[in-house]
């Protein structure tokens, strides 16, 4: 318990100069995951990434970190509704680092998260140990709020039925070869 509370307020010291300039907000118009905003998902990204990188047995520059947690989603337009020639998932980041080098001062490593957070479905694997540990707590934050949207749609599932179904989407995306 103490250690979510050590993330948090080392997640408010970060987070600060990203959250007060108030851009980040435009994310709170936009759906990304079932009834949870882009804000809210860039928000659960970078507390568990955050998170992990307290608990596990390597150095992160936490910073960078969180930063580029927060700005990985920031494309600013609801992908529900907006037509683009290429599909949304594999085009954003590209869109989100084009807006954050606009809106932020970011760094290489920030950028490399921003643009390598969808791997495997873009093909360039990141290459800082940051942009690993956003790209996987990505894929957990997504799949977590999918399944919660689904629980609201499939009322009365039996929670193993859940749980399988949440290990057999992270199996989908395993690269198989």
């Amino acid at each position: 318990m103490r250690i979510l509370i050590k993330r948090d307020i080392l997640f408010h010291h970060l987070s600060a100069p990203v959250l007060d300039t108030g851009l980040l907000n435009q994310l709170k118009e936009f759906k990304q995951h079932g009834k949870c905003t882009c804000y809210d998902h860039s928000i659960a990204v970078a507390k568990t990434a955050l998170f992990l990188s307290m608990i596990l047995p390597f150095r992160f520059k936490q910073k960078q970190l969180v930063k580029g947690a927060l700005l990985h989603d920031y494309f600013l337009y609801d992908w529900h509704k907006v037509k683009l020639e290429k599909l949304h998932g594999f085009h954003h980041p590209k869109i989100a680092a084009e807006n954050a080098h606009r809106d932020f001062k970011i760094t290489k490593i920030e950028e490399n998260i921003i643009r390598r957070h969808m791997f495997p479905l873009t093909p360039i694997p990141p290459k800082y140990r940051e942009s690993v540990l956003v790209t996987i707590s990505d894929k957990y934050c997504a799949t977590k709020e999918v399944f919660v949207a689904l629980g609201h749609k499939i009322r009365g599932l039996h929670p193993a039925t859940h749980i399988a179904n949440t290990v057999a989407f992270l199996l989908a995306f395993l690269p198989w070869r």
